[in-house]
């Protein structure tokens, strides 16, 4: 039940005396004991500690950078290397392939299914000859070091529920994201900034902006505690931690030890969990007036680390800002961050837009590969690049040799994964002639988030939250299992 009605459903005449006392006693020991001891108790309780018993095993990973491409990008275009293709160029989709599965209703109304070769070239690069498109040069470089999952797969075909599935394990709204299960469980070594921190960087013009949704980064039925804090590109990175004019550190300071010491008492009376993330949620963002001024200053990046990562890099708001941020808050204790650029929903002038993309944020994600590696990090912080589905085959609208578009497709897209106890240089499932179907060692969407689970410690099956009646896992009520093939 919920703590805040129980106490009001309890609030009988007799239920009333019965407990003032205790609770009088209570009020007038918090005075004595004075404002030092009511700082120190909430400077120790708001750092989030791990759950007893996590991780149930030694981590390869502690940390988790999410680089979550908002709309689908086309695994065809960029990793799922198809040369034969070329002789079904505008022939239609054999119904062999399709099989009458469904499609959406962009394109079920089409008179044909044409099928659209990728008109970018591939080669092959690094010591494991992985074919990679020619889009992708900055990523070329650090083939080695990722895994490439080529057969992951989903049951959403819309990018609501399937953005809302690869970040919570479930397409019904309400339920933890992946970051917030990782803040819950596993907590986060830093006082000063939140365990789990959120970024939506701007994108180019051309993209087709799909809605990103709170949920996506949300704490669900977890205390709100555990929800991501999101990052602001554009004027103060969190609204409202600055002091106003007029008020200085010592006064905020005094304002808060006063505001605790209420909520204490109201949360003596009713018993609300959510009143105690209020006061930590408090005194982090005392903390962060001086944490997150120090985190957005690149003064003192050498140059050689600005360099890699682009001009970009100083434009607050970018996703390379973004992603050189995220670097600097997993150095500083920081458990999960995510990144969440928008515009990959192409169903026409793909290879106009998605070129666009691409230049907005490839760079920057080999750059912090190669960042990490350098600075003796990659080893244990997990980095996962990928969208919510993938993209047709067959061409949405007309179809030309230099021009098309691609549908949503949940059957078959690819998502690299690097770091944190991550085979580099492997190649992981395989898809059919036309990238359709998956012929070999599929990866459910749940899968890939047991796989993420059990890198950070987290046996899935063991990781659950009661709610509603149920064991409630980011991985589902269904089994589940880590892709062992993608583990060192």
């Amino acid at each position: 039940m919920d703590p805040f009605l129980e106490f009001h459903q309890q609030q009988t005449r007799r239920q009333f005396f019965g407990g003032v006392g205790l609770r009088a006693g209570n009020i007038a020991l918090a005075g004595m004991l004075g404002s030092q001891f009511a700082r120190a108790e909430t400077a120790s309780s708001s750092i989030h500690q791990p759950l007893p018993g996590l991780p149930h095993f030694a981590p390869k990973a502690k940390r988790l950078i999410y680089l979550h491409m908002n709309g689908a990008p086309s695994q065809l275009d960029l990793w799922d290397h198809k040369p034969g293709l070329q002789a079904h160029f505008d022939k239609d989709l054999p119904e062999s392939i399709r099989n009458g599965q469904r499609i959406t209703t962009m394109t079920s109304g089409q008179a044909r299914l044409p099928v659209a070769p990728s008109m970018f070239k591939f080669a092959q690069h690094g010591k494991c000859g992985r074919f990679v498109s020619e889009l992708l040069p900055h990523t070329a470089k650090i083939v080695d070091e990722i895994a490439v999952i080529k057969s992951v797969h989903t049951s959403a075909i819309n990018h609501d529920p399937a953005c809302t599935f690869v970040m919570t394990g479930s397409e019904v709204p309400g339920k933890p994201s992946i970051g917030s299960w990782l803040s819950y469980g596993l907590g986060s070594v830093s006082n000063d900034l939140p365990a789990f921190v959120v970024f939506t960087p701007s994108f180019p013009a051309t993209g087709n902006a799909q809605a990103l949704f709170t949920r996506m980064w949300s704490s669900g039925f977890l205390a709100t505690k555990y929800t991501g804090v999101a990052l602001r590109g554009q004027g103060d990175p969190v609204l409202y931690v600055k002091n106003p004019p007029g008020v200085d550190s010592s006064d905020r300071r005094t304002m808060l030890d006063a505001l605790n010491k209420l909520n204490q008492i109201n949360h003596a009376r009713v018993g609300d969990p959510e009143i105690q993330t209020r006061i930590a949620q408090y005194e982090m963002a005392f903390r962060m007036q001086s944490s997150v001024p120090e985190l957005t200053d690149l003064s003192k990046e050498s140059k050689a680390t600005l360099e890699m990562y682009g001009e970009d890099v100083h434009r607050s708001g970018s996703f390379t800002h973004s992603a050189i941020m995220a670097r600097r808050l997993i150095e500083r204790g920081t458990r999960v961050v995510q990144l969440l650029h928008r515009g990959w929903d192409q169903h026409s002038g793909l290879p106009k837009n998605i070129a666009a993309q691409v230049k907005d944020t490839e760079r920057a994600c080999a750059a912090l590969v190669m960042d990490l590696k350098q600075r003796g990090l990659l080893e244990d912080t997990l980095v996962v690049w990928g969208g919510e589905f993938g993209r047709t085959v067959y061409s949405q609208g007309t179809l030309t040799k230099d021009n098309y578009g691609r549908d949503h497709h949940p059957r078959c897209f690819t998502m690299w994964m690097a770091g944190g106890g991550v085979k580099g240089g492997i190649e992981h499932g395989e898809t059919d002639d036309f990238s359709y179907n998956i012929v070999k060692d599929p990866v459910h969407i749940n899968d890939l988030n047991a796989t993420i689970l059990n890198l950070m410690g987290i046996d899935n099956n063991r990781f659950s939250y009661k709610f509603q009646g149920l064991d409630q896992r980011l991985t589902g009520v269904e089994e589940h299992h880590a892709v062992k093939a993608v583990m060192a």
